[in-house]
């Protein structure tokens, strides 16, 4: 790996990463709304109260004295206090966030595998019926609407089979015995969300795996490959897949970072107590120091994200480290 490019992607980041940071705080500041109106519910507060309220959340101050404050307050690992929940933003966020990561993982992995297995075997069979059928499969799938896809599902398997709960992580007011029984639990109301997830995903990576195989398929090295007698299964594991796989790196980061947030029709269809959910419900609250919280943690999913797909370009194609 070339230091020299390793180093310009990291300065990129952290460059963007700063950029965010100064639009995260200007940016839900500019929104319509009254926050103050959400913190004080009691129509009959003095304006004494309020003023107290505003000074304790540095809202009496000049917008440069908050924008110093938010940095300041951001380096000690505070992102200040929920309007809505009366609590520090970074415990809120910690408990919808592993509920969003699980979601988000397994509907990935589940979806880069088969994406990616029946994106290769399209291209290898390109023109036959197997194609044909992923083909009109991904494109369904891929051109479904989230929250339609998961109503249909919950219709189909939970209110018609009774086969999966249609709602929550866990079965309310459920007592566990064993925490094996939690797992399974967690499991059956998982169905669902990642069924839902993971097919519009398989749709989108086995259109991209299919065109970028074909593709590279018909390269001249592949070509020369071939007149030298190597076998069609050595052609595709050292020299064709390889490449082709350029283009899945950039939309599995892409999306990885992404769904963390945009996993919130999925969350709100299904009640999942994620990221997605807790943003729509900020959202609605002018809950700023929350929503500033979530998009600060989306932001910096992306950047990383797209930094893990550039060191891994630099890997899979050495052309690119030359040019840094």
């Amino acid at each position: 790996m070339n230091k020299n490019f390793l180093l310009k992607k990291i300065f990129q980041s952290i460059i963007t990463i700063f950029l965010v940071l100064i639009l995260n705080f200007f940016l839900f500041r500019v929104m319509p709304g009254n926050p103050l109106s959400m913190i004080v519910r009691n129509p009959n507060a003095s304006p004494e109260a309020i003023e107290k309220i505003k000074h304790l959340m540095g809202m009496d101050q000049p917008m440069y004295v908050q924008l110093w404050l938010y940095f300041k307050q951001l380096f000690q690992g505070d992102l200040g206090l929920s309007f809505m929940f009366k609590q520090p933003v970074i415990h809120v966020i910690g408990e919808r966030l592993f509920p969003t990561l699980l979601l988000v993982g397994v509907s990935t992995i589940a979806a880069i595998i088969v994406g990616v297995l029946l994106g290769i075997i399209a291209a290898a069979r390109q023109g036959k019926k197997i194609d044909v059928t992923s083909l009109a499969f991904s494109l369904i799938t891929y051109s479904m609407p989230t929250f339609w896809l998961g109503i249909m599902l919950v219709i189909f398997f939970s209110v018609t089979l009774n086969l999966f709960p249609t709602s929550g992580m866990v079965t309310a007011g459920m007592v566990f015995d064993t925490s094996f029984e939690k797992a399974v639990d967690v499991l059956m109301h998982l169905f669902l969300p990642v069924l839902t997830l993971s097919l519009v995903l398989i749709g989108q990576f086995v259109l991209i795996m299919r065109n970028s195989l074909i593709e590279v398929l018909t390269e001249d090295y592949i070509t020369t490959a071939k007149a030298k007698g190597f076998s069609e299964k050595l052609i595709m594991k050292r020299h064709a897949l390889p490449n082709a796989m350029l283009p899945m790196v950039t939309i599995i980061a892409i999306n990885i970072g992404f769904m963390i947030a945009g996993a919130i029709q999925i969350e709100t269809v299904f009640s999942w107590p994620g990221l997605g959910r807790l943003m729509y419900e900020a959202l609605n609250n002018r809950d700023y120091p929350l929503l500033q919280g979530i998009f600060l943690i989306v932001s910096v999913c992306v950047v990383l994200a797209n930094l893990i797909a550039d060191i891994i370009y630099g890997y899979l194609d050495p052309r690119i480290n030359n040019k840094a």
